[in-house]
């Protein structure tokens, strides 16, 4: 049998200014010869880490989105979830899931919702806490140390051990996720990753870590997890795909600051986008 081309469906938010979700996933997951399908959570005119922005929630077209794409008989070799606007969106995804996928399927969950142990400006409590219900039905799931307390119900630290991580991930993996990866931990002048993965039957914890390459920037974590998610589908390791993730997002934040690039507008991933080979 002929091998066919993989696609993604991305479960995200469009902002049209400050690269981040949808803006920064759709040419990644394409520049890894996977074909990038996005399900709009909401319209920004910028990312919400500026002073002001302009919204609108889709909650409402999201059923007739999805109507015509399951007119059409699609189906998935991935499923992506970031970006929520509303809880009213859990049942949306888990029909989402019900419909546009096989025993085959990865469903990857980035469940984007705050940073610095807060919540995002304008995400509401009620969503964070809806967000748990979809933790059940990833396979691959990629919190940050915020999000991943959010999760657990526990309380955000800024810094803790690595046996706390470990314990931490190996919690979120409970509700049936064989892959967890905590992203983006400070650990001095390294950044770590907290990876757990279930494998035959057994569960293995291990620490990715990078030299610090500069500030922290919006829409790395979009980066990160499209990565994750594209290598994924095309059957990648697990830890040679963080390790990828990490080395692109390191070089990327070192060219923004080469060009000046205000942190707000994220990092100009555009310069290195010849991932695949």
């Amino acid at each position: 049998m002929a091998a066919k081309q993989k696609k993604i469906a991305i479960i995200n938010d469009l902002s049209g200014f400050g690269r981040c979700s949808l803006s920064v996933q759709i040419p990644v997951i394409s520049a890894l010869g996977v074909q990038a399908c996005p399900v709009p959570t909401g319209i920004f005119s910028n990312h919400t880490g500026y002073p002001d922005y302009a919204k609108k929630d889709l909650t409402g077209f999201m059923p007739e989105y999805l109507k015509k794409w399951k007119k059409l008989g699609l189906k998935f070799d991935g499923i992506y979830i970031g970006y929520l606007t509303s809880s009213s969106q859990i049942n949306i995804i888990k029909r989402f899931i019900k419909d546009f996928s096989d025993k085959n399927t990865v469903v990857v969950l980035d469940p984007v919702m705050g940073d610095d142990g807060r919540l995002y400006s304008g995400y509401k409590k009620s969503t964070a806490k809806a967000l748990k219900e979809l933790v059940g039905l990833a396979d691959i799931i990629t919190p940050n140390a915020t999000e991943c307390c959010f999760l657990t119900d526990m309380e955000y630290k800024e810094k803790r051990n690595e046996a706390e991580w470990a314990d931490i991930a190996g919690r979120l993996s409970v509700s049936g996720a064989q892959k967890v990866v905590i992203t983006g931990i400070n650990m001095g002048s390294m950044i770590g990753n907290v990876c757990f993965e279930k494998k035959n039957k057994k569960a293995g914890v291990s620490i990715v870590r990078k030299k610090s390459a500069g500030k922290t920037r919006p829409g790395t974590g979009d980066i990160f997890s499209a990565i994750m998610a594209a290598d994924a589908v095309n059957k990648e390791d697990f830890l040679t795909s963080i390790k990828k993730a990490s080395d692109f997002i390191a070089k990327c934040i070192v060219k923004s600051d080469e060009l000046k690039i205000p942190l707000s507008d994220g990092v100009c991933f555009e310069e290195f986008l010849s991932l695949k080979n």
